[in-house]
């Protein structure tokens, strides 16, 4: 049976540090086995981890394409038909609400409703925008339209 007090690393596991800079007659004095001179001799010597030798870097040899403004608002888009199937009968519809039946996803994301589809309904809507013809659909119905500020 084996012991715990008894394990003991495989034979030829286990090797003794080498021991550098200590002297020729150690094997790896005199240059400590870092060769002769050089930036890589150098204590503190380190290389980038994107160094390529001098070759031409990966980040220099792949085309650059497009630009994204760091000033763009994308908009969650709902469309008026979404509104006009929603099955809850609320008197003011919000970002919250419409989050709640599943219309728009992210509550820190500005809201667009769009003029797509019919709309029978007067509803009170307050989102972050709307386009024109959303805005006519929704105020033809005696409904109202209510921009909100930014999310």
């Amino acid at each position: 049976m084996l012991k715990l007090n008894e394990l003991k690393p495989a034979p030829g596991a286990v090797k003794n540090k080498k021991r550098i800079g200590r002297g020729t007659g150690s094997g790896s004095g005199s240059t400590a086995g870092k060769g002769n001179n050089g930036d890589r001799a150098r204590s503190g010597s380190k290389t980038k981890l994107y160094f390529e030798g001098g070759q031409t870097p990966l980040t220099r040899r792949i085309p650059k394409k497009g630009f994204r403004s760091p000033f763009k608002v994308e908009y969650q888009i709902v469309n008026v038909s979404s509104l006009e199937d929603l099955k809850a009968e609320a008197d003011e519809i919000t970002v919250e609400f419409l989050h709640s039946q599943g219309l728009v996803h992210e509550l820190d994301r500005p809201v667009k409703i769009l003029g797509n589809g019919e709309l029978t309904k007067a509803l009170n809507i307050k989102v972050h925008a709307f386009s024109r013809t959303a805005k006519e659909k929704i105020e033809k119905n005696k409904g109202k339209a209510e921009v909100i500020g930014r999310a």
